[in-house]
């Protein structure tokens, strides 16, 4: 495909695809939430508002964090010596980290009725007294895009750009609904909710989306000769 994501039908291709309801709705909640894989795998019951339509997704980062041996002072990771006390820095002290963030996110209609037909049908997995959606890991998620892609007949995604390929995978399907928010609605505005809506911190993140969902370029380039052949 030379093209740098899945389009919606695509997409519906790879849950029909799914070998079982489970499969199906890994795929449909990838793309209808836009969530990370980690964040999909993660999902409990209590995390689930079938009455509100909502999902409470829950997002946990490690991040390094470097400072000096002897006035912990944080260094970044090209420091000599240490700002703080001076000392040449021989072997700094790296600690771990932890930040979760907690973002609610609306869910439409059809996804919910496929979770509750989904629970209802005993697909809870029971996890140290968590019950959780699906009892799998990022691994097994992966295998079983890449699985529905296969048995949908799709390819690779070509970035048309750089020639760069990419097989299909949980962050194709994130990257999906992205495209598709920014190609409903590329406002300012459009732009800032989908920015809260995926869990950026960084909003050049989220408008990475604007260039790859459309042709701005193009079409401003061609407006400017069209310009031109008007008034001819």
């Amino acid at each position: 495909m030379n093209k740098p994501y899945l389009e919606p039908s695509e997409v519906s291709r790879l849950e029909k695809a799914a070998g079982n309801t489970r499969d199906r709705l890994l795929v449909r909640i990838l793309f209808h939430l836009g969530c990370r894989v980690s964040e999909a795998i993660a999902l409990t019951i209590d995390d689930i508002d079938l009455v509100q339509g909502k999902i409470t997704i829950q997002h946990l980062k490690t991040r390094a964090k470097i400072t000096c041996p002897d006035c912990s002072v944080r260094l970044a990771k090209a420091h000599t010596y240490c700002p703080g006390c001076g000392i040449k820095v021989e072997q700094a002290v790296t600690k771990a980290q932890e930040y979760r963030r907690v973002r609610t996110l609306p869910i439409d209609e059809e996804t919910l009725e496929l979770i509750d037909y989904y629970i209802k049908k005993g697909g809870l997995v029971s996890n140290n007294g968590k019950q959780m959606l699906f009892g799998f890991n990022r691994h097994r998620a992966w295998q079983i895009v890449h699985g529905c892609a296969d048995r949908a007949g799709l390819g690779k995604l070509v970035n048309p750009e750089t020639g760069k390929t990419r097989g299909i995978s949980p962050h194709r399907l994130r990257d999906a609904f992205a495209v598709n928010a920014v190609k409903s609605d590329d406002s300012g505005d459009g732009l800032r909710l989908l920015q809260e809506h995926l869990g950026h911190q960084s909003f050049n993140t989220t408008a990475k989306y604007r260039k790859v969902a459309g042709e701005e370029l193009r079409q401003w380039y061609g407006k400017l000769w069209k310009k031109d052949e008007d008034s001819g």
